[in-house]
């Protein structure tokens, strides 16, 4: 089981480090004037291909995240707590797909500064599940 923990740990960084700069990206995307099309255009790829190689990343780290509550039968209020929160990041991450294809459509409604809001949720929900893994409160 600790080779399934520390796979676990590996897929949830690799996939925290998408979550982290892909919002990152879709901020400088934002700052793009409408008229510059390459810059556009290589913001765009950047996001795709990071959304593409973070989705296998997320499947893993659920996947191991699944076998290791499976296989130790963990229960209790903090474990209810860090599923909601693990299912808030899903959420998280598939909207920031959809943010992608808002802007490949030239719907984006939103600024720079509402993208730097939205890139700091993964962070608060890291610090949270951390805490909660580590400390298991309640």
């Amino acid at each position: 089981m600790l080779w399934i923990k520390a796979l676990h740990i590996v897929f949830v960084t690799s996939w925290f480090a998408g979550l982290f700069y892909l919002p990152r990206i879709l901020v400088n995307l934002a700052m793009v004037d409408a008229p510059s099309g390459a810059e556009r255009d290589r913001l765009l790829l950047m996001a795709r291909k990071l959304y593409r190689f973070m989705g296998p990343l997320m499947i893993l780290a659920l996947g191991l995240g699944l076998w290791l509550w499976l296989g130790y039968g963990i229960g209790g209020g903090w474990m209810h707590a860090k599923l909601a929160l693990v299912i808030a990041l899903i959420g998280y991450h598939h909207v920031c797909g959809a943010m992608i294809k808002r802007f490949e459509r030239g719907e984006n409604a939103r600024s720079h500064v509402w993208y730097r809001w939205f890139n700091e949720v993964p962070v608060l929900i890291l610090v949270a599940v951390v805490l909660l893994v580590v400390l298991k409160p309640f």
